[in-house]
């Protein structure tokens, strides 16, 4: 009998285990990648005319350096869904310094770009390094759920939507349960390294500001099929973009030079670098009674399209929480309901839609914004996935239909 339970829960004793480790190192590595990057957002805001020009120099640098370290390296957040579906056998060891240098070259230069792909990406290689050294670990989707959840985690400090995310993102309408327990391990050593080694957690406290009455209701509904629609454009939009750049310039060199030309002109004319790097700015601005314009959310919706089509690397999620949230205190001012209460929604279901994911995004909204307006998050997040139209930011993610007879 004893035999018998060894054998069945040994697997997930190992994992869980090891989920420690990568929780702890992966919330480390993120705790010096974000602290970099927040003084480098500095120095650039302090002075966006003196760095913003040479954003096309950086991109030629950032591409220089990948094709001479490491070319595979390229594929970034594509590369980690396929070993996490099992259709790629390594991560290469050159992936986590060069995504972490070329994001902060990214950000100082004034590109329109988020961090959490690089955190992710760190917490996948840690994970799947480990499991390469531990040969007993053979299942690399378990490993690489466990690294994305950490990077997620130590990043945002949300262990329960880190958790959810990496469970639900690889493939859409599925959760890879085996590797639930290990996730959430890793998220909670991920993010309990990072607060204690003094990364700060971008939090909002939102008091219940509305009755859930038939009418409140409806609008909720009506919110959440504008984000998801906003978000699934979004998806749609990059997707296309990155195809069409490639397309008509296919010397990724000068693609992302003259690329970079344009992207400084427009960044420097559009408020001096006001949608330049994350949109924290933005987010900060809806939440502490700042200047928020009604077209905000669209300059940043597409420079962070033409910074990432370029070639320049970063991530998506901190800018669509900006154009979500920028978005929401816009509505809410239309349909007359607490600006700052419908930007926390559009923080969350933006995200939510862009990504292809429904859990994440409610747990997102509970731990950010409070969880007693849980019921909000989900009936806004569920809308906002039902009308993404099934699109996603990332391209390898796999999608479940039970309505189309598809599977994964």
């Amino acid at each position: 009998m004893k035999r018998r339970l060894y054998e069945d829960y040994k697997d997930l004793f190992l994992y869980s285990f090891i989920a420690v480790f990568v929780g702890i190192l992966t919330g480390a590595v993120d705790v010096v990648f974000v602290e970099v990057l927040i003084r480098l957002t500095e120095i650039r805001d302090r002075d966006p005319l003196k760095w913003i020009p040479f954003l096309p120099l950086a991109g030629m640098l950032i591409l220089f350096l990948y094709k001479k370290l490491s070319g595979d390296s390229l594929k970034g957040m594509t590369m980690i869904f396929q070993t996490g579906h099992g259709d790629n056998g390594k991560i290469p060891g050159m992936l986590v310094p060069l995504v972490i240098f070329s994001t902060w070259l990214t950000h100082l230069f004034g590109g329109s770009a988020g961090r959490e792909g690089v955190a992710v990406q760190i917490g996948a290689a840690i994970a799947h390094t480990m499991g390469r050294k531990l040969k007993f670990l053979a299942e690399p989707r378990i490993l690489v759920v466990i690294g994305m959840a950490a990077g997620f985690s130590g990043l945002f400090q949300t262990p329960l939507a880190a958790t959810f995310f990496s469970l639900e993102v690889l493939v859409s309408g599925v959760l890879l349960q085996e590797a639930l327990l290990p996730a959430l391990i890793a998220s909670y050593a991920a993010c309990t390294t990072s607060s204690l080694l003094g990364l700060e957690k971008f939090s909002v406290h939102m008091d219940s500001a509305l009755e859930l009455s038939p009418s409140v209701f409806a609008k909720m509904i009506l919110l959440g099929i504008v984000f998801g629609i906003a978000g699934g454009f979004f998806a749609h939009s990059l997707g296309f973009c990155k195809k069409y750049f490639a397309g008509k310039i296919k010397q990724p060199l000068k693609r992302i030079f003259f690329m970079g030309c344009a992207l400084s002109v427009i960044l420097l004319v559009l408020h001096t670098g006001r949608y330049s790097g994350l949109g924290t700015n933005l987010i900060q601005s809806g939440f502490q009674n700042g200047q928020i314009y009604i077209y905000d959310w669209m300059f940043k919706f597409l420079l962070t399209i033409l910074t990432l089509s370029a070639g320049f690397q970063g991530g998506e999620v901190t800018p669509l929480f900006s154009i979500g949230a920028s978005l929401g205190m816009v509505l809410g001012t239309v349909l007359g309901l607490p600006a700052p209460f419908i930007a926390a929604l559009g923080y969350a279901a933006l995200f939510g839609s862009a990504t292809n994911t429904l859990i994440a995004p409610i747990f997102i909204g509970a731990e950010v914004f409070g969880p007693q307006n849980t019921v909000y998050f989900v009936i806004v997040c569920a809308t906002a996935y039902a009308f993404n139209g099934g699109k996603t930011i990332y391209s390898a993610q796999k999608n479940f239909s039970y309505f189309k007879g598809e599977g994964a």
